[in-house]
């Protein structure tokens, strides 16, 4: 690291995903003109963020504490388990409203050009979750890459030999975009995954 304070920052804030050194510079510059109390805040909830936030001993997702809420739900359907890949995943699912199961994350999908293999994701987790019975369906909400599709095969390949339904998140076109507009990719999963009606 730098020993120039402004350099040192500029350092530290490009190490965040998508921030390059140029935004990381224009990031360093703002906290400058900001009042000091506004760069201790943003420090603060930092050092909170790794002081404070665990992964559930259960689902593997984040949480302040273990179990973490959705596994202590009772409400919750456990016969019903959602996988997906990152913790920002349940995030989503959950606005969508539709899901009233549990999850699952495994931090990660398969990617071995990437070095990242299935013993390197909680997939240990899901099936020892999966040995004390009780659950009937595994959703995989893999993303749909190359990535995704591989660790939803890999993990399809794994359970169902256990007797759980398996199903994986259709995918194809946003409610909202108009045929002509669509990607090759998406128009083709679309037709794939239709479903009667």
């Amino acid at each position: 690291m730098p020993a120039d304070p402004l350099q040192r920052c500029v350092a530290a804030l490009a190490r965040f995903p998508g921030v390059g050194e140029r935004t990381a510079t224009r990031l360093a510059y703002w906290l400058l003109r900001m009042p000091p109390e506004v760069a201790e805040e943003i420090a603060a909830a930092l050092v909170e963020l790794r002081r404070n936030v665990v992964e559930c001993e259960v689902c593997c997702d984040v949480s302040t504490r273990t179990p973490c809420s959705r596994c202590r739900d009772e409400h919750r359907d456990s016969s019903l388990i959602c996988v997906v890949e990152h913790p920002q995943d349940v995030a989503a699912i959950e606005r969508g409203g539709a899901f009233s199961g549990r999850y699952h994350v495994l931090h990660g999908a398969v990617s071995p050009l990437d070095g990242v293999l299935p013993e390197d994701l909680r997939i240990a987790a899901l099936l020892k979750r999966l040995e004390g019975g009780g659950v009937r369906e595994v959703v995989l909400a893999t993303d749909p890459d190359v990535e995704g599709d591989a660790t939803a095969l890999y993990l399809a390949r794994l359970l169902k030999p256990l007797g759980l339904r398996v199903t994986r998140l259709a995918h194809g076109i946003p409610v909202g975009t108009e045929i002509e507009y669509a990607d090759r990719a998406s128009l083709a999963r679309a037709v794939q995954n239709r479903r009667e009606l």
